[in-house]
């Protein structure tokens, strides 16, 4: 992979994971646009770390509470002692749908949904589930308030870990998903995406190291016929090095954003962005444009 192609990728990367639009889609669709031989390869995995780096800095002082918080649960002996440590225990109980998903079923998540028929269908359902959480959070807002972060409980962390289950899926949106759960739960948007940012580092986190090791393993035994280890050269490594960087810097800047633009506005454009996302990418497979 050329040096300008990780660029490339990590600009997509950090501007696209938190974005309800799916990172893993629009890279998956780019790398098939470049050419690549194996677009869905670890580097479209391992290049997400940059992006969690970019959460682990803009939420350093939540995280840092949430360690601190979860650490004197454990003195205690006790789940939920304090606020801090209870929202550190509602994201590992969030987390569990996805690990165990993604355990059990990632052989048939790549072979069913990892490809652009696949990405164009998926984007337009969960674009109009976002879009029915939308509606329905304006229809709730009539006659409640939404509900506070700390009003976040065990049954809605659940929900909100189902749904980021379904973000395995290419075109779903882990940002996208998680943020329509926290609507439908009454949650407001600044809320349900902060919420959902902060969710996303253990499966960020362990995607990424299972991927890396993943690597190593293929580098130390090759499978004849499969795709090379990203760290089987010099070129390979400066390109995912560089894609992750670019990734974690973008991915700051798409955050602080997305956060702004939410007090104020709804995801209608991204709704109707994924729509036409979507769209487009089975219009084009149908004329031949994609294969």
């Amino acid at each position: 992979m050329s040096i300008w192609d990780a660029v490339l990728l990590g600009l997509i990367q950090g501007l696209t994971e938190f974005l309800p639009i799916s990172s893993t889609a629009h890279l998956l669709v780019a790398r098939q646009l470049l050419g690549h031989e194996h677009k869905d390869n670890a580097f479209t995995v391992v290049i997400q770390l940059g992006t969690l780096f970019a959460v682990f800095v803009y939420y350093r002082l939540d995280i840092a509470r949430l360690i601190r918080g979860f650490l004197a649960d454990v003195r205690a002996v006790r789940i939920g002692s304090n606020p801090d440590g209870r929202m550190a225990w509602l994201i590992i109980l969030g987390t569990v749908p996805a690990v165990v998903v993604g355990f059990l079923f990632e052989g048939e998540l790549k072979k069913n949904f990892f490809n652009l028929p696949s990405i164009g269908v998926v984007a337009i359902v969960f674009a109009l589930l976002l879009a029915l959480a939308e509606w329905w959070a304006h229809r709730r807002a009539r006659t409640r308030s939404p509900r506070t972060e700390n009003e976040i409980g065990w049954a809605d962390a659940l929900w909100v870990g189902l749904w980021q289950a379904c973000a395995l899926m290419p075109g779903g949106s882990r940002s996208g998903t998680t943020i329509t759960a926290g609507l439908f739960a009454g949650l407001d948007r600044p809320i349900a995406a902060r919420f959902s940012f902060l969710l996303s580092i253990p499966v960020i986190l362990g995607a990424g190291l299972k991927s890396l090791y993943g690597e190593y393993h293929k580098l130390k035994h090759p499978e004849p016929g499969a795709a090379t280890s990203l760290f089987a050269s010099g070129d390979e490594v400066t390109a995912l090095i560089v894609g992750t960087m670019v990734s974690a810097v973008v991915g700051y800047l798409s955050i602080a954003w997305l956060m702004h633009f939410l007090r104020r506005y709804s995801t209608a454009v991204f709704i109707v962005y994924r729509i036409l996302f979507g769209a487009t990418i089975l219009v084009a497979l149908r004329l031949g444009f994609l294969s």
